[in-house]
């Protein structure tokens, strides 16, 4: 189990840290804005998105978060992922821009897994 425990804090660390960042950078990054712009998005969805990112950067990287709140987190980024995969086809951007969001949703699914094996340990989950 202590293999399963690593793996889930890993690919947690390393979400956590995707959305912190991606959360800061909407707010201060005059590139971010003009991707959203590129990509057709209205200004308050860029404000919207990075408040949500840190709200769920904190809800997966507390302990204490209570499951059923953390499902929902898990669950609003991966939709995230997916859409900004899509987004990002839609505009004809590079491989390299689409693939980011793609792996980035493959680690959440580790993640995921990981914290359920996590569950199962702690008696939480049948």
């Amino acid at each position: 189990m202590k293999r399963d425990k690593i793996i889930y804090w890993v690919a947690t660390t390393l979400i956590v840290l995707s959305l912190g960042f991606a959360g800061f950078a909407y707010f201060t990054d005059p590139a971010v804005k003009a991707g959203f712009k590129h990509l057709g998005f209205p200004n308050y969805f860029r404000v919207e998105l990075g408040i949500a990112k840190i709200i769920a950067a904190l809800v997966l990287a507390i302990p204490a978060v209570p499951a059923q709140i953390k499902e929902w987190a898990y669950a609003g980024v991966g939709i995230t992922f997916i859409s900004a995969a899509i987004a990002h086809i839609s505009s004809g951007d590079p491989a390299g821009v689409v693939i980011a969001p793609v792996i980035s949703f493959i680690i959440l699914v580790v993640s995921y897994r990981y914290y359920h094996t996590q569950q199962v340990v702690r008696g939480q989950f049948a």
